[in-house]
């Protein structure tokens, strides 16, 4: 990793810059793919899919069969099954807490105020394909989706692994598309004769995907949130263990060669720890060529004090956070800007990449600093509900009246006083 010492706050916003992607190049890419889905439907799907993944489909096998999803099961390890079914109950436990009761507020006498989640009707998931079947994703998606009560589920995926059609079968979900790319999310996009369009799309993919997401969402499809390349920080002192530390940077390198990496420390000695272990943790891993080039790029930056380090980590929002720090706790009540939160030595990352229970969909690229993780809300609605007695317009109606008269609008004010005056001749003094 590369050791920046000490650097002034002046020079913060260039350290902690995520890569510029050139935006113009890949949406001149994208723009076709979208245009060439909307027009040509099934059709196009299969054109491009045999032309980007070299996967020959028909309109008979865009669709994976019910009898492909059912076999599933049968492919995997007693393990692993066992593995998934306990990560799925975990992320539903935590995702179903977050259920809101509705409750109704009398915000002044006849005037009753509440509303209600309501799941949005029609969602799409994006699970990419590229070198590792993302099944943890479709948990991650799919069960808050059910929790929604979402009446259809739409999930596109070029990865043909049989956990992930296992996991979709978990969530309940049945329209599973097997194909990726821009090309997906036009699918849902537009809907094509086999794809259903959707109101929402979920779901991590590569700069293409992420184009597309943000060109569906110019044309009124809702999305989850932007997303960029994964990343990690680390804040580690004299208290965390470098092998530790180590271990979670890398297993956040391997995600893919344009993945962030970042250690923050008030140490010197732990950060020369963290490197030499490192090098040797490096050439122990099957995807080293990958996390290698995420580390290239990677940087470990000495501070003075644990409040700049705060002040540092609040400034990059960063989509992983990991405190190996003493009190990691109430440090944790000072970061302001983060995806997700992992406390102590003995919480890595990749227990919410998988199966602690949290959602790792996450912000990245700074977007911490506005947006949240996926979450059960990011599948529903809110839909605001109100009732007022006629007592209760009687109290509240002049109110309306003063206020849409000083804004000029006549019809508004008319709309009270017509109820009022009802009001009076039903029951006149």
């Amino acid at each position: 990793m590369n050791i920046i010492p000490f650097p002034d706050r002046t020079e913060w916003p260039a350290l902690l810059a995520r890569p510029v992607q050139s935006t113009q190049q890949i949406d001149a890419i994208v723009g076709p793919i979208m245009n060439q889905v909307r027009t040509g439907g099934d059709a196009a799907l299969i054109e491009l899919t045999q032309r980007f993944d070299k996967v020959t489909l028909t309109a008979d096998t865009l669709a994976v069969s019910p009898v492909v999803l059912d076999a599933a099961e049968a492919q995997l390890s007693d393990e692993l099954k066992a593995a998934i079914r306990q990560a799925y109950q975990n992320i539903r436990t935590f995702h179903e807490a977050q259920r809101q009761p509705v409750e109704k507020i009398e915000t002044m006498p006849g005037v009753t105020c509440w509303r209600r989640s309501v799941g949005i009707d029609k969602v799409g998931l994006y699970i990419p394909g590229g070198t590792a079947p993302l099944f943890s994703t479709v948990l991650m998606l799919g069960v808050p989706a059910q929790l929604a009560g979402c009446r259809e589920v739409v999930l596109c995926t070029p990865a043909t692994h049989p956990a992930v059609y296992f996991a979709a079968k978990l969530v309940g979900i049945t329209k599973v598309f097997q194909i990726g790319g821009a090309q997906a999310i036009a699918a849902m996009t537009y809907g094509t004769e086999s794809v259903p369009k959707v109101y929402k799309l979920f779901g991590p993919g590569n700069q293409y995907v992420t184009a597309a997401k943000m060109l569906a969402a110019k044309e009124g499809t809702a999305i989850d949130m932007p997303a960029g390349p994964s990343e990690v920080a680390v804040y580690a002192d004299d208290t965390a263990v470098p092998a530790f530390v180590a271990a979670d940077l890398l297993s956040q390198a391997e995600h893919g060669p344009d993945s962030q990496v970042l250690l923050v420390s008030t140490s010197r000695k732990l950060v020369e720890l963290v490197n030499l272990t490192l090098s040797t943790q490096l050439g122990k891993l099957p995807r080293e060529a990958v996390a290698s080039k995420a580390l290239d790029n990677s940087k470990a930056i000495l501070l003075d004090t644990p409040a700049d380090a705060i002040d540092l980590l609040n400034d990059y929002a960063a989509e992983h956070l990991i405190l190996s720090v003493a009190d990691a706790e109430q440090v944790a009540e000072q970061i302001i800007n983060a995806g997700s939160i992992f406390l102590g030595n003995y919480t890595p990352e990749s227990a919410g990449d998988y199966a602690s229970g949290t959602n790792h969909t996450l912000p990245t690229n700074g977007f911490a600093r506005a947006y949240s993780g996926v979450s059960l809300d990011s599948f529903v609605k809110k839909i605001t509900v109100q009732h007022i007695t006629p007592e209760g317009l009687q109290v509240l109606g002049p109110v309306v009246e003063a206020m849409a008269e000083a804004e000029s609008l006549d019809a508004h004010k008319r709309a009270v006083s017509l109820r009022l005056a009802s009001l009076a001749e039903m029951n006149p003094a």
